[in-house]
């Protein structure tokens, strides 16, 4: 297939190689030409505009930051939409307001093309790996078209519901993970008010019911005080500040995803934002006056 993929970084970069690698013709486009290199002389198109990328593919994939990233690509004034045709699917991969993802949707429909908003769980390794669990919102028959294409790119694919559904779901993945980072955070912390050894406690919580992904590696952050690695925290704070204004919307009360969002709020007021999200330990650290703040 001819295959468009926009937005190169940690995630979005082996995504791309992924999909060239499986035998798909890659089409690209970027803000900036750096992060084309690493698919230099390798039969990628590059684009120099959004519409033309649309008008030669048949499915364009994108992951970028935030909701009005998304929106711009898609219906700014060169934005794919002018090059979608009858048939045409993009598949956004970021994390965003369900009702940006309905937005995208709806106009694209207007040009009897499609979209579906996927956003993935998994971080880097799991870009790398293609190992990624994707939440699929759309319709059910344009996701069994593209499903190939997925195939490459992650291990679970799930079909959630119509538009935004994708991204609800992602946002309950958010809630759970990040929450989980806070609890292992106020557990190093303790431990640690305690004067006991952190790899030590962290070694005996793996082996019993307390065990999880998140305290396996996010906890040996923590225990290493290895701040520099994994997913920067503006984009899990970006993400609790999108779930906490849908459940305003909705009045759905978040007690404990509210809490979160403070310690991040706090997070980003420390200077945080670019630190791996384990460096909620220095929020604890900073408020109870011990610890190490490097």
């Amino acid at each position: 297939m001819e295959v468009g993929f926009i937005g190169l970084g940690v995630m979005g970069r082996p995504m791309a190689g992924r999909l060239q690698r499986a035998g798909h013709r890659l089409h690209l486009w970027a803000r900036r030409p750096e992060s084309l290199a690493p698919f230099g002389g390798s039969g990628a198109v590059v684009h120099d505009s959004l519409a033309a990328l649309a008008a030669a593919t048949d499915v364009a994939f994108s992951i970028v930051t935030a909701s009005a990233d998304v929106e711009r690509l898609v219906l700014g004034d060169d934005g794919l939409i002018h090059g979608a045709r009858p048939g045409w699917v993009h598949v956004d991969m970021s994390t965003i307001a369900p009702a940006s993802a309905r937005r995208v949707a709806a106009a694209l429909h207007g040009r009897r093309a499609a979209m579906l908003d996927a956003p993935v769980s998994g971080g880097a390794q799991g870009a790398q790996d293609a190992t990624l669990a994707i939440m699929v919102g759309g319709s059910a028959e344009v996701l069994e078209r593209v499903r190939p294409l997925l195939a490459c790119l992650g291990r679970t694919i799930v079909h959630i519901g119509g538009n935004g559904a994708g991204q609800v779901a992602k946002a309950c993945n958010q809630m759970i993970m990040v929450a989980a980072v806070e609890a292992c955070a106020e557990a190093m912390h303790l431990a640690n008010a305690h004067g006991v050894d952190l790899a030590a406690v962290r070694a005996a919580l793996s082996g019993g019911s307390a065990a999880s992904r998140v305290l396996d590696v996010m906890g040996e952050r923590m225990v290493r005080r290895d701040f520099g690695a994994g997913i920067e925290s503006r984009l899990h704070h970006k993400d609790f500040g999108i779930l906490m204004d849908e459940a305003a919307k909705l009045g759905a009360p978040l007690p404990v995803a509210a809490q979160v969002w403070q310690q991040l709020n706090a997070l980003m007021a420390l200077g945080g934002a670019r630190d791996d999200t384990s460096s909620l330990l220095r929020v604890l650290e900073r408020a109870s006056g011990c610890g190490s703040d490097s």
